[in-house]
């Protein structure tokens, strides 16, 4: 896809949610080659309770996502997991299929997003592929190319200088930096 736009996203973000949502609503999903990041490389397997200010973090980053998508369905995890074990599954599924790789990735958000599961679990993460692929010899391993390949996403993402996500960096190099409204988004992609 050399004339793809490259989607950095995080499933633990929030507003990388919202925006993997809002291309998927716009139809604009097809154009963007998704490479997952850790935004917080820091954060425990298994998912912790957050407690105290990290968990008050939490609370404001889900209010300013229902503010700046207002219809999206999105409840109050109790904490933020690792998400290095799902980006390099989606990365394993992506390079043998990605249409299946794909519906991964949605569906791993929302198992995130709307279930709070915890998707640093390595069962929970064999639920998702099973539920998208089939039955469990289909199962693509995640294998050492596969974790090449996203720490291949993680490195061009810290070449662009952001260190947010979601970004967005369209074929010519130009950035779209965060959850933006929809008008935007179409201004970006026209």
């Amino acid at each position: 896809m050399s004339d793809a736009y490259s989607l950095y996203s995080d499933f633990n973000c929030p507003f990388c949610y919202a925006m993997h949502e809002r291309l998927h609503e716009m139809k604009l999903l097809d154009r963007c080659e998704w490479r997952g990041v850790q935004h917080a490389p820091h954060l425990p397997r298994p998912m912790k309770s957050r407690q105290g200010s990290l968990g008050a973090e939490l609370r404001r980053e889900v209010t300013l996502v229902q503010r700046l998508a207002p219809g999206l369905s999105i409840a109050l995890p109790v904490g933020k997991p690792n998400t290095r074990p799902a980006i390099e599954q989606a990365a394993a599924l992506l390079r043998r299929n990605r249409s299946q790789g794909m519906a991964f990735v949605r569906e791993t958000y929302l198992a995130f997003w709307c279930e709070g599961r915890d998707i640093s679990d390595p069962a929970v993460l064999r639920q998702l592929v099973e539920q998208g692929e089939g039955p469990p010899e289909s199962l693509e391993r995640v294998d050492d190319e596969s974790r090449q390949m996203a720490q291949e996403w993680e490195a061009a993402w810290h070449e662009t200088g952001q260190a947010g996500v979601p970004l967005i960096v369209s074929p010519e190099g130009e950035l779209l930096v965060g959850c933006v409204p929809a008008e935007q988004i179409r201004l970006f992609f026209a």
